[in-house]
C-alpha cells in the first residue's frame, strides 16, 4: 500500500477532535454502525462489506488503518474538484452562517447567481435553470416537461444507458439495473446506440456506425409512431455503460431527426458536464445543441447534493403563462447552490477546462494506449478529457469480454481481481461489467495521475492471465 500523507496521518472526528491514523476503534465503530444500521443501494445488504473512509484531500482518500487511496472513480465520478477543496467547503461555511436555508418559492441569492452561471456557459438559448436534487429526478422532471410542452407521451432511450432511479428516469435506463424495477413508466422504448467497438450495425467505421445508428433511430421513431414521441433521451457520451464517445456527426443527427418529427431533445449531462471531458457540458464539444440539459454531480462536486435542468428558451417559453406542476422542497438549497458558485469561480480562476483537455491529450490517452498494446486483455481505449474506458476482452480477434454482461460472482472474477490489484497498490478503481473506467478528479496532478495509470498497468496483468 502506498505511503500516507503526512497532512492527514489524523483525521477529525464527529466531535471536532483530531484523532491520528490508524484508529481500529473508530474503524470497529463505523463498521458496526454501518452494517447494523444502513441500508446500501443496489446491493444484497448481508453480501457486502463497505469501506470505512476517515478522510479524504484533494484526489486521495484514507481508511481508518491509515490506507491512502488514489481515487480514480471521483467517488461516482461526482467529485470533480476532489476531496475537502478548501473554497467550496467555504462557501458552504459561509453560506450555513448567513442563511442555512430558504424554500424555492423565494427569491435567493446564490441560487439565482447559479442559475444565471449555468444559464450563461450552456450557451444561446438557454435562460432558465429548474433546481432538484439529483440527477435522476433532473431527468425525471426534462421528461415531465417535454411531455406537457408537447402533449405527447412516449419517451425514446439507449438500451446502452443509466439515467436514474426514480420511476420514469429508472424505465430509462438501459442496463440491468431496470429489470427488478419493471414495470415502472410503461411508455419508454428502447433503440440502440452508436457503439462502434460492438457495433450492433456490423459497422466499419465510425462514420458508418453514425449513419446506420441514425437509420436505426429515424426507424424506430416510424415504428413507434412520431407523432407518439415527446422526447428522445441521450447520455451524451454513454457513463457507466461503456463511456461511448458518439461517432462523427451522430448527435446532429440526432438533432436533425428531433426538429424533423418535433420531438424533444434531452441531453442527459449528469455525469460528463461541469468540466469531466474539459468542456462545460459535453453536447458542446459536438457543435449541437439539445433542447434540455440536465446535470448533477460536478455542478458543486456532490457537497450538497444538487442537480438540475437547463431549459431553452423555446421550452421555457411554455410555461410562462401556464403552471409548471413540479417541485422539490430543497429545490436550489442555498448551501448546494453557494458550493456551486464557488465551482464556477475554481473552474475559471484555475483553467480547470483547459487543465482536463490538455491532461486528456498529453497524458491519458498516449498511456492508455501505449498499456494496450502491451497487454492481451485490453480490446479498446477510448474516452475523453479524464473520462476514458478501457474494455477488457478474452480474445482480441473475437472480442469476447472478459466477463460476460451483467456478470456477478465467479463469473466476473477477472475483473474483480483487477480492482483487487489495484486497491492493494493503493488506488480505488471504477469498474463495471468487462471495463475498468479511469475518471480520477479534475484537480489531481500529473504525478498522481501518472501514478495511477502504472497501477491500472500493473494491475492489468490479472486480466492477461483470462486471455486466450
Amino acid at each position: 500500500m502506498t505511503d500516507t500523507l503526512a497532512a492527514t496521518a489524523v483525521y477529525t472526528d464527529p466531535t471536532g477532535a483530531a484523532r491520528a491514523l490508524p484508529d481500529p476503534e473508530a474503524d470497529a465503530r463505523v463498521r458496526a454502525d454501518d452494517r447494523g444500521h444502513v441500508f446500501h443501494s443496489w446491493s444484497a445488504q448481508a453480501l457486502i462489506d463497505p469501506l470505512p473512509v476517515a478522510a479524504g484531500e484533494g484526489a486521495t482518500f484514507w481508511d481508518y488503518a491509515g490506507n491512502a487511496y488514489l481515487d480514480f472513480s471521483s467517488q461516482l465520478v461526482n467529485l470533480n474538484l476532489g476531496h475537502q477543496h478548501p473554497d467550496l467547503v467555504t462557501a458552504i461555511q459561509r453560506q450555513a452562517g448567513r442563511m442555512a436555508t430558504i424554500q424555492p418559492a423565494m427569491a435567493n441569492d446564490v441560487r439565482g447567481e447559479l442559475a444565471r452561471r449555468i444559464a450563461e456557459v450552456a450557451g444561446d438559448g438557454f435562460e432558465k435553470v429548474f433546481f432538484t436534487n439529483g440527477g435522476a429526478d433532473a431527468n425525471e422532471n426534462a421528461v415531465r416537461m417535454a411531455r406537457l410542452v408537447t402533449g405527447r407521451r412516449k419517451v425514446l432511450s439507449m438500451y446502452r444507458s443509466y439515467h436514474g432511479n426514480t420511476s420514469t428516469a429508472i424505465a430509462l435506463t438501459g442496463d440491468p439495473r431496470r429489470w427488478p424495477n419493471e414495470p415502472a413508466d410503461g411508455s419508454v422504448a428502447k433503440f440502440f446506440g452508436p457503439y462502434a467497438y460492438r457495433s450492433p450495425f456490423h459497422s466499419t467505421s465510425p462514420e458508418e456506425e453514425s449513419r446506420r445508428a441514425l437509420a436505426h433511430l429515424e426507424q424506430t421513431i416510424v415504428l413507434e409512431g412520431a407523432s407518439t414521441i415527446a422526447a428522445i433521451v441521450i447520455e451524451t457520451i454513454v457513463g457507466t455503460n461503456g463511456v461511448l464517445v458518439p461517432p462523427p456527426g451522430y448527435l446532429a443527427g440526432v438533432r436533425e431527426l428531433c426538429d424533423r418529427f418535433g420531438i424533444v431533445y434531452i441531453a442527459d449531462e449528469v455525469m460528463v458536464g461541469f468540466g469531466r471531458v474539459g468542456e462545460w457540458f459535453a453536447f458542446q464539444a459536438f457543435d449541437v445543441a439539445p433542447d434540455l440539459i440536465t446535470f448533477a454531480k460536478g455542478v458543486n462536486s456532490g457537497y450538497v447534493p444538487l442537480g438540475g435542468v437547463v431549459i431553452s428558451e423555446r421550452i421555457a417559453g411554455h410555461f410562462d403563462t401556464v403552471s409548471f406542476p413540479g417541485g422539490l422542497t430543497y429545490s436550489g438549497h442555498p448551501l448546494a447552490c453557494a458550493a456551486g458558485v464557488a465551482t464556477f469561480e475554481v473552474f475559471e480562476r484555475d483553467g480547470i477546462l483547459e487543465r482536463v483537455r490538455d491532461l486528456g491529450s498529453r497524458v491519458v490517452e498516449p498511456r492508455l494506449r501505449e498499456i494496450a498494446s502491451r497487454h492481451p486483455s485490453v480490446g479498446d481505449v477510448r474516452g475523453m478529457g479524464l473520462f476514458w474506458a478501457i474494455e477488457l476482452v478474452e480474445d482480441r480477434e473475437t472480442r469476447t469480454p472478459l466477463v460476460p454482461f451483467n456478470a456477478s460472482g465467479a463469473d466476473a472474477a477477472p475483473v474483480a481481481a483487477v480492482a483487487a490489484a489495484c486497491k492493494r497498490d493503493g488506488v480505488w478503481p471504477f469498474t463495471h461489467f468487462n471495463r475498468v473506467h479511469v475518471a480520477p478528479p479534475l484537480v489531481i496532478g500529473e504525478d498522481d495521475l501518472l501514478r495511477g495509470l502504472d497501477v491500472i498497468d500493473r494491475a492489468l496483468s490479472a486480466a492477461d492471465e483470462h486471455t486466450r
